[in-house]
This record gives structure tokens, sequence and C-alpha cells, in this order.
């Protein structure tokens, strides 16, 4: 076994809509859903999320609460830091 990874969820997900502010939603996940390395980059009516995060679901439900979330990819980096399928 590794050394225990504080976040284990790879998290990354596409929110499409209107009016997105990646600004705003990576203030609003940094602040609300414990986890790092995160990324939110975009323009008004796509961006990328990406965190690393014990709470996918967090991320995810927000995502779909301000736009319509497609590409989701959740992998555990713990059971790969550990040599099996993430």
């Amino acid at each position: 076994m590794s050394e225990k990874i504080e976040f284990k969820f790879d998290t990354q997900l596409l929110i499409s809509g209107e009016n997105l502010d990646e600004d705003e939603i990576f203030d609003y996940i940094s602040k609300n859903i414990k986890g790092d390395s995160l990324l939110a980059v975009g323009d008004d009516e796509l961006i990328k999320v990406h965190y690393h995060t014990n709470e996918p679901r967090q991320v995810l439900e927000y995502g779909q609460s301000i736009g319509d979330i497609h590409d989701i990819i959740v992998e555990n980096m713990q059971r790969q830091s550990d040599g099996l399928d993430g």
C-alpha cells in the first residue's frame, strides 16, 4: 500500500451554460468543498473543472446547479497509487 492521499478523487467535468464565470466557480468550489489542485477555466459558455476532493458528488451537484454537466470523470487516485484500477 502506498501513502494515503488526502483528497483521493480526481474529479473532472465540463459545465455548459450561459453567463458562466470561471472566477465565481473557482471561488465557490474552493470556499465550499474541501479539496486541492482546483482548476476552473473557460469562457462564459463552457468551463472545465478539475478538482481533487473526497466529495465529488458535491462538485457535480454544484456544476449541475449552474449549467449542463458532461464529460464527467471521477478517478480514485488512491487505488491508482496502490497499483489498482482507478
